[in-house]
């Protein structure tokens, strides 16, 4: 009698757990709240927040037209101005912190993805020139959703952190009432600009070090990272065009190049990359540099990288106008204008008012 219950429990015990498994698996299945399996359905309303588990399915399974993606200098861009300017239908996958090849491998899921892409907008970090071709910022990184090898998506519909961050969380969303995340709001941040938020990360270094000359090792790494992510993706897909930008910093960034040496180096990498990069008909290149008005206002920043979100809007106005266009007739000009500028800026004017923030680091 004993034996006999015992052999009962375990098969109830056994059916209960399989069945609860299958329910599990099914239900975050058809809900699907990163998308992996398929787009958003009707009558779900989805909170788009986490973009490393989202942006892969976002590339798959969305219907549209035209990518804008990038690093958090990006993150602010808004599709609605995109689609009124440039008539698209556009979709936004950013990434925090993101390399090249992080942005370079999503853009391949979404160019083979079952739509005809005809824009992708990439702000191109500037000072992410010199980083390994294969830099990644974050060591754990959800793989499964990137791959098509059906066989590990175990890790997607019976992850604990997914279950309850992801599919309990789309329920509760739902039951407060919220809509689908705009993408413009989706990862977009706002942030007061000027010294209160940039002193947190930057001041001045104590010196200004001497000049320090480009290394082939540097010119090599450079010339990969630009034609492994970029240059061989734009010319895989011709029929795309690539609006990219490198992203206008603050003139504070420049003091720091500037006073660590390195100010003929970087500008020597913009050339190595803007060379490569206009090789490629398919290719449209921006630099707004030149927009001191803006680049010369910390007000505008939060640190001495990131501008405000009136300055992405300001960005699509001016690549829908043509505006700040790179060529190769125009390129040694741009570089050469930028040598004089901040070779001779007047970095302490930046300080007036605020020259307690002059003072290096204790």
């Amino acid at each position: 009698m004993i034996e006999k219950k015992q052999k009962n429990w375990f098969w109830i015990t056994l059916i209960t757990t399989v069945s609860i498994l299958i329910m599990i698996m099914l239900t975050m299945v058809i809900v699907d709240p990163y998308f992996h399996f398929h787009g958003p359905l009707n009558g779900i309303k989805y909170r788009l927040y986490t973009e490393r588990y989202m942006n892969s399915g976002i590339a798959r399974n969305f219907e549209y037209d035209t990518v804008i993606t990038g690093s958090s200098m990006n993150q602010n861009f808004k599709t609605s101005l995109m689609d009124e300017l440039f008539g698209t239908k556009a979709i936004k996958i950013p990434f925090s912190g993101a390399g090249f090849e992080e942005i370079k491998n999503t853009l391949e899921v979404a160019l083979n993805s079952k739509n005809d892409i005809k824009y992708v907008l990439w702000g191109l970090d500037y000072n992410g020139l010199n980083r390994e071709y294969d830099f990644q910022g974050y060591n754990e990184y959800p793989d499964y959703l990137y791959d098509n090898n059906p066989f590990n998506d175990t890790s997607y519909v019976f992850n604990k952190t997914i279950l309850f961050e992801g599919l309990l969380n789309t329920f509760f969303y739902n039951l407060s009432g919220e809509e689908t995340t705009s993408f413009d709001d989706y990862s977009s941040w706002d942030a007061p600009g000027g010294w209160e938020s940039i002193h947190r990360t930057y001041r001045r270094s104590g010196e200004i070090l001497p000049i320090e000359e480009i290394s082939e090792e540097e010119r090599e790494r450079v010339t990969k990272n630009i034609m492994e992510n970029i240059v061989k993706l734009a010319q895989a897909y011709p029929d795309t065009q690539f609006l990219l930008f490198y992203t206008p910093y603050s003139a504070l960034y420049w003091e720091s190049i500037y006073r660590d040496g390195w100010l003929d180096k970087q500008l020597e990498m913009e050339k190595i990359a803007t060379e490569l990069m206009l090789e490629c008909k398919n290719i449209k290149l921006y630099s707004f540099c030149q927009e001191t008005h803006i680049t010369d206002d910390i007000m505008n920043y939060r640190d001495k990288e990131h501008y405000l979100k009136d300055i992405n809007d300001m960005i699509l106005q001016w690549i829908a106008e043509g505006k700040g266009l790179v060529t190769k007739e125009n390129y040694m000009d741009k570089i050469q204008w930028e040598k004089e500028y901040y070779q001779n800026f007047d970095y302490d004017k930046l300080y007036v008012g605020n020259e307690q923030y002059k003072e290096p680091w204790q």
